[in-house]
């Protein structure tokens, strides 16, 4: 039910204006749109980051392994321990991104693959998505084939253990978390 235009309890959709591209680079456009609400009039301009679909990887070994990758990240200006993962190319069907992003930054393979789960990393800012893929019976069988501004660790640890980690803190990146929150209940924790 409508009140005055407010739907009762909830939130309106603003209405959506003009939008300027503010700048492009090699991973991502940043936009401003104009928005305005429509019982209230409030206009604002919002800043928006338009980026590619992006893929992290849960990978477990017929042991019941999780593959994991260590890499510098610049924009914490650490090391962060993560589940592989990459920029879905265009027309890539994320399932297809997930095995060829785990080959590519681990040197693993599996028998089967599969979407788990769809997210939104940050809907506040951004408009993609980034899609979990499971690739079970995983093993090492291929070289690595990083970019050229990558230098990974690759590592195995039981799922029981990755957890640990994250609920230590010592898995911060929240896709990474996001794509283990949804293999924990296949995983049998």
């Amino acid at each position: 039910m409508l009140n005055g235009g407010v739907p009762s309890g909830g939130p309106v959709r603003w209405e959506k204006g003009e939008e300027r591209v503010l700048a492009k680079t090699r991973v991502f456009e940043a936009w401003a749109r104009h928005y305005r609400h429509p019982v209230r009039g409030t206009e604002r301009e919002f800043v928006l980051v338009k980026a590619p679909d992006w893929v992290n990887v849960v990978a477990v070994t017929a042991e019941g392994l999780v593959v994991l990758v260590r890499q510098f990240r610049h924009g914490i200006d650490d090391f962060s321990l993560e589940i592989p993962g990459g920029v879905i190319e265009r027309g890539e069907d994320p399932v297809a991104a997930g095995v060829r992003e785990l080959r590519e930054e681990t040197g693993y393979s599996g028998t089967s693959a599969r979407l788990l789960a769809s997210v939104h990393p940050n809907p506040a800012i951004q408009d993609n998505h980034t899609h979990v893929v499971l690739v079970e019976g995983a093993a090492k069988n291929a070289a690595t084939e990083w970019d050229a501004d990558e230098e990974i660790e690759v590592l195995t640890m039981p799922f029981d253990k990755v957890l640990a980690e994250a609920r230590a803190g010592r898995i911060t990146h929240s896709l990474t978390l996001a794509g283990l929150f949804h293999f924990e209940p296949l995983a049998g924790c």
